[in-house]
């Protein structure tokens, strides 16, 4: 009998040990959590979009597992009822040099498969959402939002009623082989299996480095702030709207997104957090802090882009200027108008250069598959990535 061990219990690691028991009903898989639930840090502390692949390089892991992905995700959630809705988005231009690079968004959306794609004319933009600014938009149909919580505790249903187990608090602190079989040591027991499947997230380098992998790529968790719009001027924004991404900088930018369980999410920007989970600013882990300041590549990393490294600073510190760049896109919204919401942390791999993996990463070792990187799309494409990984097994 097939034997797995899955590392980590967000989006993921769900995803992947479902879709192994899907491939090999008689197979035996067990899920390893170190929170007391599933889906407790990336799956869930994001905005819940549905991304369709629009961003991605033709060709690359994230296009083919994004639009395959989302359509598997839409699936799921109407064969389970969780609460979803494919709303479309706006990606709007607001200055004449973006409009090369909506070009190329649309060419990479058609290439990648998306369907429906349009390019808006102001007039037209304002029929979807009267209060955008900007001169041109690609409008994104299969865009949409979802409750990544709904997914994650149906998926852990779907995982034990195939025969699976799920160990929450169960923070793996070794691993080793002995003999045929990996053994996994927590402080509550030890799990052993033929197969071990590292979907850690925010942890998979130093789970890779337990299974004696070098930290070759580094995680440099980058924290991203939200504000709410106030309940009585959520009436600017009725889909998503986000700008035209800068190929100078390697985040997307601030943009606005309506959530599932209703209003409106504003942000994120990106600053470098204290702590692998450190959704605050006052969340410090010194060991955290320390292996990120202590790899050569995150000073890389700063020293290419100063400018951006000041404007996300700024913006997480005055709401004034976070506001001014969500102005941009909605020049009504107010300073006065947004209240404090949530945070994430990226789980974003970094070489030692100094630059972003752009790709999603897997490790393909003796019995061991690592996914050394899985930011967004990662939720919206979990299915697609437990099935490719199911398929390297």
């Amino acid at each position: 009998m097939r034997s797995t061990l899955v590392i980590g219990g967000g989006l993921v690691g769900l995803a992947t040990a479902w879709k192994l028991l899907e491939r090999f009903p008689d197979s035996r898989v067990a899920v390893l959590e170190k929170e007391g639930r599933v889906g407790a840090h990336q799956s869930t502390h994001n905005s819940g979009v549905l991304h369709c692949g629009l961003y991605y390089q033709p060709g690359s892991q994230k296009a083919r597992l994004a639009v395959q992905g989302i359509r598997e995700m839409v699936q799921f959630c109407r064969q389970e009822g969780i609460p979803h809705e494919v709303c479309g988005k706006l990606v709007v231009a607001t200055r004449e040099e973006e409009l090369p690079r909506l070009e190329e968004l649309l060419r990479r959306g058609a290439a990648n498969g998306l369907e429906g794609l349009q390019r808006l004319a102001p007039d037209e933009m304002r029929k979807i959402e009267p209060h955008v600014a900007g001169i041109a938009a690609a409008r994104v149909p299969q865009e949409g939002i979802v409750d990544y919580q709904a997914v994650c505790d149906r998926l852990a249903a779907r995982v034990q009623e195939q025969g699976g187990t799920i160990h929450l608090n169960h923070r793996v602190h070794q691993l080793r082989r002995h003999g045929a079989e990996w053994v996994a040591v927590a402080s509550s027991g030890e799990q052993r299996a033929e197969w071990l499947v590292n979907c850690a997230g925010l942890h998979c380098d130093r789970v890779a480095a337990l299974a004696g992998e070098p930290r070759t790529v580094r995680i440099i968790p980058f924290r991203g702030e939200y504000y709410k719009l106030r309940e009585d001027r959520c009436g600017l924004v009725r889909h998503l709207i986000y700008p035209v991404p800068d190929p100078k900088f390697p985040f997307l930018g601030v943009h606005f997104t309506r959530l599932i369980e209703g209003g409106v999410e504003a942000g994120p920007n990106a600053v470098l957090a204290f702590a692998r989970e450190g959704y605050t600013l006052t969340k410090i882990n010194p060991a955290d802090l320390w292996d990120a300041l202590a790899f050569p590549g995150l000073w890389r990393f700063l020293r290419q882009y100063p400018a951006m490294v000041r404007t996300e600073l700024a913006q997480s510190i005055s709401k004034a200027r976070f506001c001014t760049a969500l102005q941009r896109l909605v020049p009504d919204v107010r300073p006065d108008d947004l209240a404090p919401g949530g945070a994430g942390v990226r789980a974003q791999a970094m070489s030692p250069e100094g630059s972003l993996v752009q790709d999603f990463h897997i490790l393909e070792r003796d019995h061991a598959l690592h996914v050394l990187n899985a930011p967004s799309p990662a939720a919206t494409a979990s299915l697609a990535i437990g099935g490719h990984i199911a398929g390297l097994l």
